[in-house]
C-alpha cells in the first residue's frame, strides 16, 4: 500500500525525495522516540530521513544513506481505526506530510498535493 500511495503522488513532489526508500516498521525505534520527544510509541505515524536533491548534489560523497520514509504500521492502524478515512488516504497523508515537512512545504502546499492524489 505504501509503494502504491507513493507512486500516485505527483511526480514533481516525488522528485524532491530522489531515490527514496520506503520502510514499514511496526513502531519507531527507541532513539527516534527519544529524539522526537514522543510520549508513546503510538505518537509517530511516520518519519522522513534524508537530504533534498539540491543538498545531495553538494554532499555527493560516499557513505551517504538514501532518503528514507519510515511508516509506522501500528500507529497508522490505530489512527485509521479511530477516524473516518480510508487506510490508503491515511498512508498518503503521512507520506505527503513527512516529505513535505522535511522540505519546508507549507500546510497549504501539502493540502494541495493531497488534493491532486485523490
Amino acid at each position: 500500500m505504501a509503494a502504491d500511495a507513493y507512486a500516485r503522488l505527483p511526480k514533481t513532489f516525488r522528485d524532491l525525495t530522489g531515490n527514496v526508500v520506503l520502510r514499514v516498521q511496526d513502531f519507531p525505534e527507541n532513539d527516534v522516540l527519544d529524539d522526537m520527544k514522543a510520549e508513546s510509541e503510538f505518537d509517530l505515524l511516520g518519519l522522513f530521513q534524508g537530504t533534498g536533491l539540491a543538498q545531495s548534489e553538494e554532499l555527493s560523497h560516499t557513505g551517504t544513506l538514501p532518503n528514507m520514509v519510515f511508516l509506522y504500521r501500528r500507529p497508522i492502524l490505530d489512527y485509521w481505526a479511530e477516524h473516518h478515512e480510508t487506510l490508503g488516504a491515511v498512508i498518503t497523508h503521512v507520506l505527503i506530510h513527512e516529505i513535505g515537512h522535511h522540505f519546508g512545504l507549507s500546510d497549504a502546499d501539502m493540502a494541495r498535493i493531497e488534493g491532486e492524489t485523490s
